[in-house]
C-alpha cells in the first residue's frame, strides 16, 4: 500500500488486508467475530487512510504481501479418504485431487483469505464433496463424464464467491450448503 491516505484503494490493496486478517485469525490473534467485523470494514474501505487502522496492531504476512499457503494449496486423497473440516486457513487458488478415494473439504468454518476462492476438482472413480458457507455465492464451470455434478448455485447474501472448476470422471462431485448429503466421520 502507499503512504497516502488520500488515494483511493484498489483490490488488492484490499486483498492485502485481508491476508493479514486471516493469518492473525489462524494463529489465535482475532476471534472470529473481530475478524468479520474487519474484513467488512477492509471491503467495504475507498481509501487507503481506512485500511491502515485496520491492521495496525497486528504483524504484516510475507513480504510479498500474502502468505504462499494463501494463494495456492492441493489436497489430494488417493485410495483414502480425507477430511479437512473445523477452522483452517484455505487458499485463493485449492486443487482438490481424489483418486478411488473420497476428499471431503468443509469451507463453513475455514479462514477464508478474500471475498473470491477457486476450488480445483480433479477426481476420478472418487467421491468428492465441498461444503460452503451458507452465504457463499457459488459458479460451477467444471464438467463431468459418467458420473454426478451436482453443485447448488448461492445465495443472494454478500459472501464470499466460490468458484469450482475441473473435471471428474466416473466421479461424484457434489458442493453443498448441508451435511444430510455426506459423512464427517
Amino acid at each position: 500500500m502507499t503512504d497516502d491516505p488520500h488515494l483511493r484503494a484498489s483490490d488488492s490493496d484490499r486483498d492485502r488486508v485481508a491476508a493479514v486478517l486471516s493469518e492473525a485469525l489462524a494463529t489465535g490473534r482475532l476471534t472470529s467475530v473481530e475478524h468479520a467485523d474487519r474484513l467488512d470494514v477492509a471491503y467495504t474501505a475507498q481509501t487507503v487512510g481506512e485500511l491502515v487502522p485496520i491492521i495496525r496492531d497486528l504483524p504484516d504476512v510475507a513480504a510479498s504481501g500474502v502468505p504462499a499457503a494463501i494463494e495456492k494449496q492441493v489436497i489430494t486423497s488417493q485410495f483414502s479418504k480425507v477430511v479437512r473440516k473445523g477452522r483452517w486457513v484455505a487458499s485463493r487458488h485449492t486443487r482438490l485431487t481424489a483418486r478411488f478415494g473420497a476428499l471431503i473439504i468443509d469451507l463453513s468454518d475455514a479462514v477464508l483469505p478474500g471475498r473470491e476462492i477457486t476450488i480445483e476438482t480433479n477426481a476420478r472413480f472418487s467421491k468428492l464433496i465441498v461444503r460452503v458457507p451458507g452465504n457463499a455465492n457459488v459458479i460451477d464451470e467444471g464438467s463431468s463424464i459418467f458420473g454426478k455434478r451436482n453443485v447448488t448455485g448461492g445465495s443472494q447474501d454478500d459472501g464470499p464467491l466460490i468458484r469450482v472448476t475441473g473435471s471428474s470422471a466416473f466421479s461424484k462431485v457434489i458442493v453443498t450448503r448441508g451435511k444430510d448429503d455426506w459423512n464427517l466421520r
